[in-house]
């Protein structure tokens, strides 16, 4: 955490999410340095807030939107139409016309049914077939809902042709926070021998989508432990498959990925606040304390059963700890981080209203809040931009839909120890449901 994001959190009266704008930029920076002609078409569901796209978009990124919403979103932002695709291959009739209308041209297929869709409702539409992967080594594996088979990707795009689109390219996604470079080798290779069937079928690619996956590094396992994933490795791994790639195919590749946390993830920190913390003797007889936050499961802390995030308790820099369950403020017993592998060590002075930060909770925090459930509101956001000093404030954001009426469809500095971090740290428990 640098010192605009830590005075940010201090100076915040009340419960918000910040996010870092050039630190998502210098992310970004990061990965297009790293990966040389890549293009990136940021997940939205990540983080669909304002200014966040707008500054991506301004760095050259486009948008993988799941649906007529965020392609609105998405084209709010002013970014050309071009670097917008329909990502999701999940999608209704009315959805598709939506999509069409908006200007969209690039749709993601898995299956001939989808396809026969398209080409009823986006004539001439360009297709790109997302292949099935694994999902080894990431948290989130996405292995079942997405994707097909190589032999079924040859016979969908083939159908893709015939019924008058361009079978355009191929993509993967490795799995949410995936932890291994060798993901993406299993995946690459699956690509080329895709690529390979094609080219003698006479359906020539001119991209391939290496999709979403790279991961964060400021979050703890279930355990308390740092997550240290090798993205160096990763970086030199999608390299190498780049030039295979290009070597194998008989026409020219452009290369696509889809990367969300990896770019907001640890730009982003959220400001909330003691409930309580309490002593309670449980049935077994022993007594266990409670600690329990402004913001949980549905307010904010959607990801609860595979990760912990780092807490900060700036009011307590140096403190007695004990160990406690760390809980959300709803009447709901799932609004509780996971607590059968670790305990979480929090101070025992801790008293209500005590500011409590939670660090690298930049991805889905804004677009997994519920609308207000049992009466607890989706947090506001702000932001800082530590390039020109601006720092705005903003309420609640809703994206607006426009003319699409209801006919869209909703898709469901990697900082270790903080250096120069003033208050006590900790973890607490966090998860995430399926990802794309």
């Amino acid at each position: 955490m640098n010192t605009h994001m830590r005075s940010a959190l201090a100076a915040a009266p009340d419960d918000q999410i910040v996010f870092d704008l050039a630190g998502i930029e210098r992310q970004y920076a990061t990965l297009v340095r790293e990966l040389p002609g890549i293009q990136v078409r940021f997940a939205m569901k990540a983080c669909p807030v304002d200014e966040v796209l707008t500054a991506l978009a301004d760095r050259g990124a486009g948008f993988d939107a799941a649906g007529p919403n965020e392609i609105a979103q998405a084209i709010r932002t002013g970014v050309p139409i071009e670097r917008i695709h329909y990502g999701n291959t999940i999608k209704s009739d009315r959805s598709i016309i939506d999509a069409y209308r908006l200007g969209v041209r690039d749709f993601a297929t898995d299956s001939l049914e989808d396809v026969a869709a398209i080409a009823a409702h986006a004539p001439g539409a360009r297709v790109f077939c997302r292949l099935a992967t694994s999902g080894e080594g990431a948290l989130w594996g996405l292995s079942r809902k997405f994707g097909c088979s190589g032999a079924d990707a040859v016979r969908v795009l083939e159908a893709a042709r015939v019924a008058g689109l361009t079978p355009a390219g191929l993509s993967v996604h490795v799995g949410s926070q995936q932890m291994t470079a060798e993901a993406w080798q299993e995946a690459i290779a699956r690509i080329a021998q895709v690529v390979v069937t094609l080219d003698e079928r006479g359906i020539f690619l001119d991209h391939v989508n290496l999709g979403g996956g790279l991961p964060a590094g400021g979050y703890l396992d279930k355990r308390g432990r740092p997550l240290d994933p090798p993205v160096d490795e990763m970086f030199a791994v999608i390299r190498e498959g780049m030039r295979l790639l290009r070597k194998v195919s008989r026409t020219p590749l452009d290369f696509r990925m889809e990367p969300g946390r990896f770019l907001v993830a640890d730009q982003g920190a959220i400001r909330a606040h003691v409930s309580r913390l309490t002593s309670r003797q449980q049935l077994n007889g022993e007594r266990q304390y409670w600690l329990y936050l402004s913001c949980g499961k549905f307010n904010g802390l959607y990801e609860m059963d595979e990760l912990q995030y780092r807490l900060v308790f700036p009011s307590h820099p140096a403190a007695a700890y004990v160990p406690a369950v760390v809980a959300g403020p709803t009447c709901d017993s799932d609004d509780a981080y996971a607590h059968e592998d670790n305990l979480v060590q929090v101070p025992e002075a801790l008293a209500s209203g005590d500011p409590v930060w939670i660090l690298s909770s930049g991805a889905y925090a804004t677009s997994y809040s519920t609308q207000g459930f049992n009466g607890f509101s989706p947090l506001p956001y702000s932001f800082i931009n530590v390039v020109d000093g601006e720092h705005g404030e903003h309420g609640e954001r809703h994206g607006e839909l426009g003319e699409l009426g209801e006919s869209g469809e909703r898709d469901d500095s990697n900082d270790r120890e903080a250096p120069g971090l003033r208050g006590s740290v900790s973890g607490v428990c966090v998860s995430m449901a399926g990802r794309q």
